[in-house]
């Protein structure tokens, strides 16, 4: 299904009923019309805030990239595409962004303000007491019921199918017959679900940091908590040869220490010196500990973080968790934590009850005893979501171009195992390994990754399956 025939201009581009117009810094900037409801697609319509940065060699087409989430937006991801796409990519291929909907530029998701989100992020997600839990019941239907209060209409169609199928009227738009795709973290997701949609629709599929959709919800969360517990270890291992590293000995000393200021944070606040008033608690401080893990990059900051920490400073761990879910300066949000709230409960079968959290978190604690519970209880709102949500299950997507399938062994948000998953389902999957730490691998320092994703991409070599690229120095 197109949305607007195309044509050629002199200079053999592809013309579109896209309105391009200048947003700066050599970027153009759309807004594609699309169904509120794919299955009435002449009614109700909303908006796709689209971006693209031109290709500037021998053009090819097309390649849209999502940074995952859900929540995240495509279009500040696609802002910093000559850092996240390759050279040799941005010559060939238009970089496109888009803002899925739900999330920022096309119709957001809104449900509570600001104030309020600093409340419900703020709260003790690893209860101790029945007052704990109730407080959290209580904070889970406040959020359930703001997004059906200031949202509602578009709940029901904010699911990864229906974000699939816009991506499949942006593709046409663009005057592109087949999908150049680059996926991360849940944006492998999304890319998965258009293959299985549209798999004659397929050039190329880059799913970096997979997503295995045949895992039921809370099993989803047990796994990837699991996974952040296997990046702490690996950071603490790095952080020891280090001269600012704040712990000593082994690995189990040091997990001991975190676990006593993270009990320490949930009796007596760290202090905050932003100025803003919150307080830094046990929620606070698991959320500033987790976000430095996505990126390696960052452990250096994560080593002056708790050292602070353990001095009783939570203000860096607290401008961490700032980064993680999109809290801005001043106080306003994104509204990343609603859209990702929003697309998880529609996309996945939860538990309708808080006793089956409950268990599922004491469960995950004895796996992942600093981060399964906080991790687990985070998902509370689906079990109050006033619309019912569907699990996805295992896509095979017959028929589809060959798709590239990229794990990082010590991914702290998508663990390794999640790609293999998802590249033995997909019936073309190849799985490329990489011995690697933080949050997916093209473009993260592997000239390996970077090598066989490029070549992919632009042409169409694919790599040999179970293909496994190096430990960087």
């Amino acid at each position: 299904m197109t949305l607007l025939a195309t044509a050629c201009t002199e200079a053999g581009k592809p013309r579109t009923g896209l309105d391009w117009t200048n947003c700066g810094d050599g970027f153009e900037c759309a807004k594609l019309a699309v169904p509120l409801d794919h299955d009435k697609p002449s009614g109700e319509r909303i908006e796709i805030g689209v971006i693209r940065l031109p290709a500037k060699g021998d053009r090819i087409g097309s390649v849209l990239i999502n940074p995952g989430g859900p929540g995240a937006s495509g279009i500040e991801y696609a802002r910093s595409a000559r850092s996240v796409v390759s050279e040799a990519v941005r010559a060939r291929f238009d970089v496109v962004g888009f803002d899925p909907r739900g999330v920022g530029e096309s119709s957001p998701v809104r449900c509570l303000p600001s104030s309020a989100l600093d409340a419900y992020v703020g709260l003790d997600s690893s209860p101790d007491s029945p007052g704990e839990v109730a407080a959290l019941e209580e904070s889970s239907r406040r959020f359930a019921a703001g997004c059906q209060a200031r949202s509602g209409k578009l709940l029901p169609h904010v699911g990864t199918a229906d974000a699939a199928r816009d991506m499949d009227l942006l593709r046409a738009a663009l005057g592109d017959e087949k999908l150049t795709y680059l996926g991360k973290s849940y944006g492998t997701q999304l890319g998965a679900v258009y293959a299985d949609l549209f798999p004659g629709r397929v050039r190329a599929l880059v799913l970096d940091g997979a997503v295995d959709p045949s895992l039921p919800p809370l099993e989803l969360n047990a796994t990837q908590a699991h996974g952040f517990e296997i990046a702490l270890d690996a950071f603490l291992e790095d952080c020891f040869t280090a001269g600012d590293c704040p712990f000593a000995g082994t690995v189990k000393s040091a997990r001991e220490k975190i676990t006593a200021l993270l009990r320490k944070a949930d009796q007596e606040p760290l202090a905050n010196q932003t100025g803003d008033g919150r307080q830094v608690g046990e929620a606070w401080t698991s959320l500033g500990l987790l976000t430095p893990l996505y990126d390696r990059k960052a452990w250096p900051v994560l080593r002056q973080a708790l050292g602070e920490a353990l001095k009783g400073d939570g203000t860096t761990l607290l401008r961490m968790a700032d980064l993680l879910i999109g809290r801005n300066e001043g106080g306003t949000y994104s509204n990343q934590t609603e859209a990702n709230m929003a697309v998880n409960c529609i996309d996945g079968r939860f538990p309708r009850t808080s006793s089956a959290f409950a268990t599922a978190a004491r469960e995950s604690a004895a796996d992942a005893p600093l981060f399964g519970s906080y991790v687990m209880w985070g998902s509370l709102p689906c079990a109050y979501w006033p619309v019912k949500g569907e699990s996805q299950g295992k896509i095979d997507a017959p028929g589809a171009a060959p798709i590239m399938v990229v794990g990082t062994e010590r991914d702290p948000a998508t663990p390794y195992e999640w790609a293999k998953a998802l590249a033995d389902q997909l019936s073309s999957g190849v799985l490329v390994g990489f011995d690697g730490d933080g949050h997916t691998a093209y473009l993260t320092g592997s000239a390996c990754v970077d090598r066989l994703v490029d070549d992919y991409l632009i042409n169409l070599a694919v790599p040999k399956d179970g293909v496994h690229c190096p430990k960087i120095g």
